[in-house]
């Protein structure tokens, strides 16, 4: 007989040490999301965002090119934009060096004075991007593999779920802070173990909680289940596309999960990890042009007021456990047939999580 396997320990979750190497490693090699491309969506549009420390924004170019630069002036480091907002050129606010949407310099004060200046040799510092069904992600990491490595499938497989994706705009976003580690909600998020008992409204309105599997398909962890019987349903979900009577999830590690709720209503989940103890989550809801959808508005404040409400107390509250001199890991419910009370994915994203610290 093997031995159990045991969940990690609490240093992963609460040692400053720890989120440092992440942010270092980790979070700068991965996948993040950064802005959904209607933010951005005419020429000179941009948008700044945050990954692994890094300021970063993305612009839309004249050739209708999104593409994501550091957010420092290559001249003496000064930021370059803020926000949201549209420029013709990208002017710097210390000494005006401009630079074109394309991030080539194009002009400074008195530059022509400077023997041997080669402005051709100047360009803000561009980061690896890919727009994922309207979603601007970005990697650190000048190497990286394409989304489809790292997530095989996914990206076709949503186009199924949400065949109307690129009508989609966001219609709310809903900042939730949350006093624990990023990875204590990442794993709450990927574990239905926990369902029954702390999510009724989600258990018996929503999904058939027997029916409910999460498996990995590359680094995604791949929600899948059948939706409650029509007469338990809290809203309508006839929408006219193929699977609206399924709730599926695409979980992207390691911090962004796209939903599709019964009745293809697409939703996101998406962390930002401030720091050991603190992260903050956006949920994002979208409906057809962002125009306002009663259907979606409805489910929003029933999310936010059931599920969300309730993993708030779970979470903080493990976060707080994990401090105390009295947690020795206990060993995971690995269930070898999967299924709604094992925690094979949360197995799985331990596993991840050790490699991105001990190698």
């Amino acid at each position: 007989m093997t031995k159990p396997i045991r969940s990690l320990a609490a240093r992963y979750y609460t040692d400053p040490l720890v989120f440092r190497l992440e942010n270092e490693g980790l979070l700068a090699k991965t996948w993040q999301f950064g802005c959904h491309a209607s933010d951005i969506a005419n020429a000179g549009d941009y948008a700044t965002f945050e990954i692994a420390g890094e300021s970063l924004f993305a612009i839309r170019g004249r050739d209708d090119k999104i593409r994501v630069f550091y957010n420092v002036c290559q001249h003496r480091a000064h930021q370059l934009v803020s926000g949201t907002g549209t420029a013709r050129v990208v002017v710097c606010p210390y000494h005006a060096w401009t630079y074109e949407l394309t991030g080539e310099l194009r002009a400074g004060p008195n530059i022509k004075a400077v023997e041997g200046f080669e402005k051709s040799s100047i360009c803000l510092e561009e980061v690896r991007a890919e727009e994922f069904l309207g979603f601007v992600f970005v990697n650190l990491d000048p190497d990286a593999a394409p989304m489809e490595d790292w997530f095989p499938g996914a990206r076709a497989e949503l186009e199924e779920w949400v065949p109307h994706w690129a009508d989609l705009k966001p219609l709310e976003w809903v900042e939730i802070a949350e006093n624990c580690n990023w990875k204590v909600s990442v794993e709450n998020y990927s574990e239905c173990y926990h369902c029954s008992l702390n999510h009724p409204t989600f258990a018996n309105g929503v999904v058939r909680p027997e029916t409910y599997d999460i498996q990995p398909q590359g680094k995604c962890l791949r929600h899948t289940t059948e939706c409650q019987s029509l007469d338990q349903m809290t809203y309508d979900i006839n929408s006219g596309f193929a699977h609206s009577h399924e709730y599926s999830s695409w979980f992207l590690w390691p911090m962004f999960s796209f939903q599709v709720y019964p009745g293809n209503v697409l939703n996101t989940y998406h962390w930002r990890a401030i720091d050991a103890e603190h992260v903050v989550v956006w949920r994002g809801w979208y409906s057809v042009n962002g125009v306002d959808d009663p259907k979606v508005r409805q489910l929003a404040v029933q999310d936010r007021e059931t599920t969300v409400e309730e993993d708030i107390h779970l979470v903080e509250s493990v976060q707080r456990g994990l401090g105390s001199r009295g947690y020795r890991p206990g060993p995971l419910v690995i269930d070898p047939k999967g299924g709604v009370n094992s925690e094979h994915p949360v197995m799985h994203l331990q596993r991840w999580m050790r490699e991105a610290i001990d190698g």
